[in-house]
């Protein structure tokens, strides 16, 4: 009962070379069948005789057996198939090509709609275009699949056979001709099959890309997160300062105004006094001057001496010449502003303290690399150290600086914020700073950004400057003995900072990092023992 209601299936009855059903099965003595022209053409083509199949070589040429139930049943499941596929054709409705839609190839006038292409012919039939490959014998035998556009594409250009395998050793697909040749020891997979692995694979990457990037996004939204609190607590100091000088400066405002007044009203009084006394003595004087009118009405001349006497008596001796009002504002506005600015200096004071101690938390170990150091520079053994001595014979490997005499940081940096100490006690001259990777080590160097490098020097042991498109020359309360170097690379931020006196030396802004940043340190000449003292990197220390 099992045996009559079994089923064969559609690929018992394909010959395994050229992928149809079987024409004239024959029967090779491993026990595989093939179409008799198919595995005839293939030992023709071949120097030895193996089965495609299961890869047994025999010596001699076997000789081919005809299967003839094979053959039988073969031949009834193409009548079977034939029929299924005719009687699917005919009942489908003539459609006219629609765009995005395969065209028959072989219609004139109205292009109808493609049912099926042949791998064979390389061409794309409609319903009716497609019945001779249904029906004559020699196009049975083609290969017909959904309809698809360029067709050229499916087919081998080396053989002119379908691209039906797939080689998993070279990525690419080929023909059952390119696995006996050129792909005979690779790893060869039916399309379908090859397919399914590239599918897994590129989903399981896609899976992997797309979970990388979601935790990116994570990472991101964190980020903003973390910045928004800092900028929140930025926000809060920075309202709590100005807050602060807001008050100092109206409470400035008040002292001066109050100051302004009191000693105007301190003038105002003393004037007012003056005028009253003046007033009594011109009262006085007045009394006077009315009494000698009377007497010189006298002829009495003894009496009017007499009288004249009398009237000198107690006269008004207060000399006035040298009394005058003066105003006291001058210089009241000056003091009060210089007071504002004492504040506002303690202020920037406590502010910069704050902000190098922020800075110091991205401190990195940074060590010199001997490979880079000019040959007339001596590094200590750690690495710490660096000054100017004799010439050394050492080899002239491309990083090393054959002109310049300094010497780069081992450590590169190519994102977010880092910082080093640098001692420069003792020197009266030097250069700090970072340079890009890619800066020319075989000649001159030009300080500037637009060379790609950003520095400060001291030259004369007094001299400052900042190396800027344009050099800025630098006015310092006090020589700096640790100079402190900051870098935000997103940023695009240079700073330096006198590390003793917690004040900001200069500030690259606006740059443009492209490529990786190294520190760069040089000890400048020796200058016949004058600046022999060494640039030392030091351990960050934050108080």
């Amino acid at each position: 009962m099992a045996a009559a209601n079994y089923v064969p299936s559609e690929y018992q009855f394909l010959c395994s070379i050229c992928l149809d059903v079987f024409t004239d099965p024959v029967t090779i003595p491993c026990g595989h069948n093939f179409c008799k022209t198919c595995i005839t053409e293939h030992w023709d083509r071949s120097d030895r005789y193996q089965c495609p199949m299961c890869k047994k070589e025999f010596y001699t040429r076997p000789e081919l057996q005809v299967n003839t139930l094979f053959s039988e049943m073969a031949a009834h499941f193409r009548q079977s198939a034939q029929l299924k596929a005719s009687s699917s054709i005919s009942s489908s409705e003539q459609q006219v090509f629609k765009p995005g839609e395969v065209p028959c190839d072989v219609c004139t006038e109205t292009k109808l709609k493609a049912l099926k292409s042949c791998l064979v012919c390389l061409t794309s039939y409609c319903e009716t275009h497609l019945e001779p490959h249904l029906t004559a014998s020699s196009l049975k035998r083609h290969q017909l699949i959904d309809p698809v556009e360029n067709l050229e594409d499916r087919m081998c250009l080396k053989h002119d056979k379908p691209l039906e395998l797939f080689c998993k050793t070279d990525q690419t697909c080929v023909c059952l001709l390119c696995h006996f040749s050129d792909h005979k020891m690779h790893d060869v997979v039916p399309l379908k099959e090859g397919y399914e692995g590239e599918k897994a694979e590129l989903e399981t990457e896609t899976q992997q890309m797309i979970q990388k990037r979601q935790l990116k996004i994570e990472e991101i939204k964190h980020s903003v997160d973390l910045s928004q609190e800092e900028a929140d607590r930025e926000i809060a100091e920075g309202v709590q300062v100005f807050t602060a000088l807001k008050e100092s400066v109206e409470r400035g405002q008040a002292n001066l105004i109050n100051t302004i007044k009191e000693k105007q009203e301190t003038t105002e009084n003393q004037a007012e006094d003056f005028i009253k006394e003046l007033e009594q003595e011109i009262s006085e004087l007045q009394k006077r001057s009315s009494e000698m009118e009377q007497v010189t009405h006298s002829e009495d001349h003894l009496h009017l001496l007499q009288r004249f006497m009398s009237l000198k008596v107690a006269p008004p001796t207060k000399d006035w010449t040298e009394v005058s009002i003066h105003s006291s504002h001058e210089g009241t506005v000056v003091r009060a502003v210089v007071q504002l600015e004492e504040t506002f200096s303690k202020e920037m004071k406590k502010q910069l303290e704050a902000e190098l101690k922020r800075v110091q938390r991205y401190a990195v170990d940074v060590t010199l690399d001997p490979n880079t150091a000019n040959r007339s520079l001596f590094l200590s053994r750690d690495g710490k150290q660096v000054s100017h001595g004799d010439v050394k014979n050492l080899p002239n490997n491309p990083e090393r600086f054959s002109n310049c005499v300094c010497v780069l940081g081992k450590q590169s940096f190519s994102s977010g914020r880092f910082y080093f100490e640098v001692q420069v006690k003792g020197k009266t001259q030097w250069t700090l700073g970072v340079i890009r990777e890619s800066i020319n080590r075989k000649g001159d160097i030009s300080l500037s950004p637009q060379w790609g490098n950003w520095s400060i020097w001291l030259r004369n042991g007094n001299e400052y400057k900042a190396n800027d498109d344009l050099q800025v020359l630098l006015s310092l309360k006090s020589q700096p003995q640790k100079v402190g170097v900051f870098v935000d690379y997103e940023e695009g931020l240079v700073s330096f900072y006198d590390v003793d006196a917690a004040a900001l030396i200069y500030s690259f802004t606006g740059c443009s990092f492209t490529e990786k940043l190294y520190p760069y340190f040089s000890p400048s000449n020796k200058d016949d023992g004058k600046n022999s003292a060494p640039l030392i990197i030091s351990p960050v220390i934050v108080n």
